[in-house]
């Protein structure tokens, strides 16, 4: 990746889903700047044998070691909800908590489904925190404002929109689009940055899912 793209860290919360642990140093900086590491419980093992340690284990616990259990004893924070999965159990963790700017990792990977959902999740509770996602792959953003992201010169980028009713335009990417409604998601996707920022207008309220690649197409 271009070192004139720096991943965005004002996200000193970060939480770890129960995904594939990521290996790009990019995504592990937020793991390394974080204040507070919100685990999923059956990340746990991932998380530590990667050296890092959990401020607060959270989920039903159903995942950890006899061993893990006594360890971690006074950073459980169980729920037993069926309702939800354990990332929606973190997020209403850090709301009960009053955490915000929070990334997310560990998201994707082991089950296709659950990542699309854990995407999905991530834009309902955009309207009430501060969310990016992060892969080792790329940065997804949930927007519900007219927003400026930072890029760089080629880099891959694809728009989500859900709300056929939103009029988006954009600034600053290879396809242009000039207030127009998405009627499926795939219309905004496989776009390309032409400069150091780009900016996606929303005309109207709604909630938009942006994808940046942390690699650059050669």
């Amino acid at each position: 990746m271009s070192e004139g793209f720096k991943v965005e860290m004002p996200y000193k919360t970060v939480i770890v889903a129960n995904g594939t642990f990521p290996s790009c140093s990019r995504a592990l900086d937020f793991l390394r700047h974080a204040g507070h590491i919100i685990c999923c419980d059956g990340a746990v093992s991932k998380l530590t044998a990667a050296g890092f340690s959990p401020s607060v284990v959270v989920g039903d616990l159903d995942s950890l070691s006899p061993d893990e259990r006594q360890r971690w004893s006074d950073r459980l924070h169980p729920d037993y909800s069926t309702e939800y999965n354990d990332l929606q159990k973190a997020l209403k963790y850090a709301i009960a908590q009053q955490l915000d700017h929070i990334a997310l990792l560990g998201c994707a990977g082991l089950r296709d489904d659950h990542f699309i959902a854990n995407i999905s999740i991530m834009a309902t509770y955009s309207q009430w925190l501060d969310l990016v996602m992060v892969t080792d792959y790329g940065i997804f953003n949930a927007l519900r404002q007219t927003t400026t992201l930072p890029s760089v010169p080629g880099q891959q980028v694809s728009v989500f929109a859900k709300d056929e009713q939103l009029p988006l335009t954009f600034h600053g990417l290879k396809y242009p689009v000039n207030n127009r409604c998405f009627h499926h998601l795939w219309e905004g996707s496989l776009n390309e940055a032409t400069g150091n920022t780009f900016t996606i207008e929303m005309h109207g309220k709604g909630v938009v899912v942006v994808y940046r690649s942390l690699e650059l197409r050669v």
